[in-house]
């Protein structure tokens, strides 16, 4: 009963937008990604996925996407990417599938991990940050807290979060997002957005005592990456 993660998988099963655009390891990834997932992933195991899910514009068109990662093994537990534009409402997607699980304002559990998460969104202190973008982040901020409290009101007591924008700016300056992993004591933090060359500055590994984990699809070769 591992626990695994994956983020940006940029699925698009109707071939309306094919990513080998973005370069040829980006070739049939999700092939790449269903070859992995069966080589390591059983029935048992649950896996995180930090967003990008589809880039299916509405809920319709994204029900193929989703049915094809249902028809993957293990359990999956999700929160939004930024192109995630047909996600719909978290109750209706909450009743699709017995083994997918939405994360929006709530929160599930692994074994006795609470699994918490958000978005999130670009950090203050970066370029272009904006008027704009300070509400979307206090929101976003806000949906962070109400997930992990609603694990806190379950009793739980040990946090793994998700987060699909970096909790940082590029400048790697913390967060808001970051002060809240810190006040409820979260141990690690899966993250994705980040593609390309802004990889190589990614955070990735312990700060302050929590452990950042970026997941991009193409920077972990497609093949999701074991947590516990």
């Amino acid at each position: 009963m591992a626990l695994f993660a994956i983020s940006d998988l940029h699925l698009d099963l109707t071939g309306d937008k094919p990513m080998d655009i973005f370069g040829d390891k980006w070739l049939n990834h999700d092939e790449k990604i269903k070859n992995n997932w069966f080589n390591k992933i059983t029935d048992e195991d649950t896996v995180l996925i930090a967003g990008d899910i589809s880039w299916s514009m509405k809920m319709e068109d994204g029900m193929r996407d989703l049915e094809w990662i249902h028809n993957l093994p293990g359990r999956k537990i999700m929160v939004k990417g930024n192109h995630d534009y047909w996600w719909t409402s978290i109750s209706k997607l909450n009743n699709l599938y017995d083994d997918m699980d939405f994360i929006q304002n709530n929160s599930f559990n692994y074994e006795d991990y609470a699994i918490c998460g958000t978005r999130g969104w670009i950090c203050p202190g970066g370029d272009n940050f904006s008027e704009h973008d300070e509400k979307i982040y206090e929101r976003e901020l806000n949906r962070l807290r109400l997930s992990l409290d609603s694990a806190v009101k379950k009793g739980f007591k040990k946090f793994i979060t998700m987060i699909h924008y970096p909790p940082v700016n590029e400048k790697l300056l913390e967060s808001g997002f970051v002060d809240i992993f810190k006040e409820y004591n979260v141990e690690k933090v899966i993250y994705g957005h980040l593609h390309g060359p802004s990889l190589a500055k990614a955070l990735n590994g312990e700060l302050n005592g929590i452990e950042y984990i970026i997941t991009s699809g193409d920077y972990i070769n497609f093949d999701p990456i074991k947590i516990l």
